[in-house]
């Protein structure tokens, strides 16, 4: 019986100290800076490979940095033509930013041969980070936000942004204060929990979270030409990104969005 009581009072001990863990976690991510983001009015930059990879991606982190008054811009690397559809791509996409807040003066299509639309074609990281670099200057940009090495999905163009910004950030190119943070991929299991994914993805977090109101997801499910039932980790189930600051990250999924900056 003495070692039955031991092992319920070790078991209510870990329970406790796990509760206490999320509710910190919790606590500390209701502060972005606590996370290092920039704050107020900072200008970020979100930088995406196709049309559509903003609401399929990147929805809950749009909604949450706005909440957080960041001035959002979007640079889509490609139209999205893989399919011969990259005009209609291109006004979804302008349509889809409507959605998130980001007016059209602040989104960049680039359409060159240079990035096609295709998963078995590698973008050169030099010719993307040449670009990329320019956009964060003209627009003086505080954040850029993209995708991690695994690119969430793998796609290979996915992975070319991630492996630009990280050439910028290694070599020390980008102006002074600017961070990177990237979208955390995760195995199948958690990319399709939703929200039962939520405990998990406080427990690993480590800077700040975004959980969005009832109001920004009917905000962000109002485009109904957009696939909204979990596609990657942020449209309907909770995400994950790492980041520099070094690399920074980025998490959420859907309702959640969670951020983590390296330091």
């Amino acid at each position: 019986m003495e070692v039955v009581g031991l092992l319920l009072c070790v078991a209510a001990a870990v329970l406790a100290w796990g509760f206490l863990w999320v509710w910190d976690s919790w606590e500390r991510m209701k502060s972005p800076e606590q996370a290092g983001l920039p704050g107020g009015g900072s200008r970020t930059l979100l930088v995406t490979a196709h049309p559509d990879d903003e609401a399929m991606f990147f929805a809950p982190t749009v909604l949450g940095l706005a909440r957080l008054r960041h001035q959002v811009s979007l640079l889509c690397f490609s139209a999205g033509n893989y399919y011969n559809q990259g005009e209609t791509r291109k006004k979804e996409l302008l349509q889809s930013c409507d959605v998130l807040g980001i007016p059209p003066s602040n989104v960049m299509i680039i359409d060159n041969r240079d990035f096609p639309d295709d998963p078995g074609v590698r973008w050169d990281t030099e010719r993307v980070a040449d670009v990329l670099l320019r956009h964060v200057e003209a627009r003086r940009i505080n954040l850029v936000v993209t995708f991690d090495a695994r690119g969430v999905s793998g796609h290979g163009n996915h992975v070319a942004l991630y492996a630009a910004a990280r050439t910028l950030h290694t070599e020390g190119k980008l102006p002074k204060g600017c961070l990177v943070l990237t979208l955390q991929s995760v195995n199948l299991l958690r990319k399709y929990l939703s929200l039962l994914d939520l405990p998990c993805s406080l427990l690993l977090a480590r800077d700040a979270l975004f959980v969005l109101s009832r109001r920004e997801v009917a905000q962000a499910q109002r485009h109904k030409g957009l696939p909204w039932w979990c596609s990657g980790k942020e449209s309907t189930c909770p995400r994950t990104h790492s980041g520099e600051k070094t690399p920074s990250s980025i998490s959420g999924a859907g309702k959640t969005g969670q951020l983590h900056v390296k330091e």
